[in-house]
């Protein structure tokens, strides 16, 4: 079972198992902040299993850089076309080169957008001004750990608001 750790600001450090998270709160380096309904035992001592910890210490951690792929552009758009608004499941959404490749637009953070596959037909080969569009918001590099993506639990809701189950509930 995994764990979220967390730094003393409360940032995001890592996912650990959870016999690890049971011996950084056993020894002081770190407190448990939420926990399963199951507990650990050993011979002589019973444990509450750890969902979230936090390090009584600041760790300083290098800066991640977020891959750049097609699930994490939406995933930093939250699933919403830049275009219309509307949200939708990955199925329905395209990537988007505000400027269009054919005008020498590159492929990179800044440059793409998720976008619902009505809005991308609609502004074609042009950029939003000549296709009278308007962006809602202007694309950078993201500041998410997408790490959290694949283990995701809804008691690290609090912790990490910014991640998106992937439990295909998006509409």
């Amino acid at each position: 079972m995994d764990v979220l750790v967390l730094n003393v600001s409360y940032e995001v450090l890592n996912i650990t198992r959870w016999q690890r998270a049971i011996c950084l709160v056993f020894s002081g380096k770190a407190e448990m902040l939420e926990q399963r309904d199951r507990s650990a035992r050993s011979q002589f001592q019973e444990f509450d299993m750890p969902s979230v910890i936090k390090m009584n210490y600041y760790v300083k951690k290098p800066r991640m850089q977020v891959p750049f792929s097609r699930g994490n552009v939406f995933m930093r758009d939250h699933h919403t076309c830049q275009y219309c608004g509307k949200t939708r499941k990955a199925a329905e959404l395209t990537l988007d080169h505000i400027m269009p490749r054919s005008l020498g637009g590159e492929t990179c953070w800044e440059n793409l957008v998720t976008a619902c596959k009505h809005c991308n037909v609609k502004k074609g080969n042009r950029t939003p001004e000549a296709a009278g569009m308007k962006l809602r918001k202007t694309p950078r590099a993201p500041q998410f750990t997408p790490t959290l993506q694949a283990c995701f639990r809804e008691d690290w809701e609090k912790y990490v608001p910014y991640a998106v189950p992937l439990s295909g509930e998006i509409n």
